[in-house]
């Protein structure tokens, strides 16, 4: 049953009479022309308009359009595509609950150095919005399903497919995340590279060097190869030196690349267990490093602390030393004044002693001329009364000599004389009186002197 008999079935259930009953049927056949001549321009679409006319038209402005009996496309001002985890390979280019007017699985890529993996990656298209692009576009493709289907689809996955032979997966993992997703913005806007892989040999910059001939020590001989073999991707340059490339065909059409982002990249299981064996060396190797410099630091330190050590006896030692050499040079000049003060009372007392030589000199002197002079003068009166003093001085002290020795004698009481030649006893007076006659005759002949004055 049409839309039309089910109007007319309403209005006989509800009709009172006939005039009411063509009333509502024209009222409802006016709503029904109307409901498939008018249609709500939404915002963010352009519509792609057919008359039964055969005009077409492209409403870009809001509001309600009048079509009649026509047909219209809704085509989204920029269209997404998406390629998520968890999501269906769907195309959705005129609902507006969707996120995206078509998502896909993660795609399946493959890296310079033969990794797989699984990206995540989103596109945003603008198609063109002036009536004769907008046109061509319709015409080319009818609708937007056959856009996503055909042209930007395709286009989406070579471009992440070529984009990822560039760039090798340890490349990528180990800082080259950005430069992908600059470089897949670039392909998907100005077109796919042209490229060709070569092998090339290239020397390794990090000699190897043994460790089993203790006897060489350090300066181990070096081994293995120094050479390796790689793969690189080249771009094809034209004359200009410009890259050469596969131009986008949705770009003919107006179609222009809003954004292009590279939301995640999951690479194979053995590729993360690789990396994770070589993020534990490189960990570990970061750590010996650290610890290799911790025991470097360690030894400097204890290379400071000893000098440290050496620094604090050498100033104790040089403290000590010239304490030892202040207290030796005090002594020392000590011992030297002291030895000013003796050469100097030396040279006092040898000044005075030479001051003394002198005045016993002069004294000396002064006494040898006083004798002289006295011994000139005894000399002179000598000379003068022929030492008649002295020599008178010398004859009394004799005889007084001889008296004093007479009166002392010893004189017997009784003498007995003999018959001697001279008829006197022996020991008497007499022979004493001879006997001192004698010894003062000697002492006179001795003393030799002339009792007279001499004339002068």
């Amino acid at each position: 049953m049409t839309e039309m008999d089910e109007v007319i079935e309403s209005g006989r259930k509800f009709s009172i009479n006939g005039k009411t009953v063509g009333g509502i049927i024209a009222l409802l056949v006016i709503m029904y022309v109307l409901s498939q001549s008018f249609f709500y321009a939404e915002p963010g679409y352009i519509y792609h308009v057919r008359t039964v006319t055969g005009n077409e038209t492209v409403v870009t402005e809001i509001g309600y359009k009048f079509y009649p009996f026509g047909r219209y496309n809704a085509w989204k001002r920029a269209m997404t595509v998406q390629a998520v985890s968890g999501s269906q390979s769907s195309i959705t280019s005129e609902k507006d609950g969707n996120s995206a007017s078509a998502t896909l699985p993660p795609l399946s890529i493959m890296y310079l150095d033969q990794v797989d993996a699984h990206a995540e990656a989103t596109v945003r298209f603008s198609i063109p919005s002036d009536e004769e692009g907008f046109l061509r576009l319709a015409h080319e493709y009818r609708s937007p399903e056959n856009l996503l289907r055909t042209a930007l689809l395709p286009a989406f996955k070579e471009t992440l497919q070529a984009n990822a032979s560039l760039m090798a997966a340890e490349e990528y993992y180990a800082g080259g995340r950005t430069e992908f997703n600059s470089e897949f913005e670039n392909q998907m806007r100005n077109g796919i590279y042209l490229v060709k892989r070569e092998e090339v040999t290239v020397n390794s910059t990090k000699k190897l060097s043994g460790t089993a001939n203790a006897a060489l020590g350090t300066d181990q001989e070096e081994y293995g190869e120094d050479a390796k073999t790689i793969f690189v991707v080249k771009k094809v340059l034209d004359e200009a030196g410009l890259p050469m490339r596969k131009t986008q065909r949705f770009t003919d059409y107006g179609i222009t690349v809003v954004s292009a982002l590279v939301t995640d990249m999951k690479p194979n299981q053995k590729f993360i267990e690789r990396m994770q064996l070589k993020q534990k060396a490189s960990a570990d190797r970061a750590i010996a490093r650290e610890q290799r410099v911790q025991e470097e630091e360690q030894r400097l330190l204890a290379i400071a602390r000893g000098e440290r050590e050496v620094a604090e006896r050498q100033a104790k030692a040089k403290v000590e030393q010239i304490q030892k050499t202040t207290e030796a040079e005090t002594e020392k000049q000590l011992a030297i004044t002291k030895a000013e003060k003796l050469k100097a009372e030396a040279q006092i007392q040898k000044e005075t002693a030479e001051i003394n030589l002198d005045k016993a000199k002069i004294e000396a002197q002064t006494q040898r001329t006083l004798a002289d002079a006295e011994a000139y003068q005894k000399k002179v009166i000598l000379q003068a009364d022929n030492a008649l003093a002295q020599k008178l001085d010398a004859e009394i002290k004799i005889q007084e000599l001889w008296a004093a020795a007479y009166a002392k004698r010893q004189v017997p009481t009784n003498v007995f004389g003999g018959n001697g030649g001279d008829g006197a006893p022996v020991g008497n007076d007499y022979e004493t009186k001879a006997f001192m006659q004698l010894l003062t005759l000697d002492a006179a002949k001795r003393l030799n002197y002339e009792r007279d004055l001499v004339k002068q």
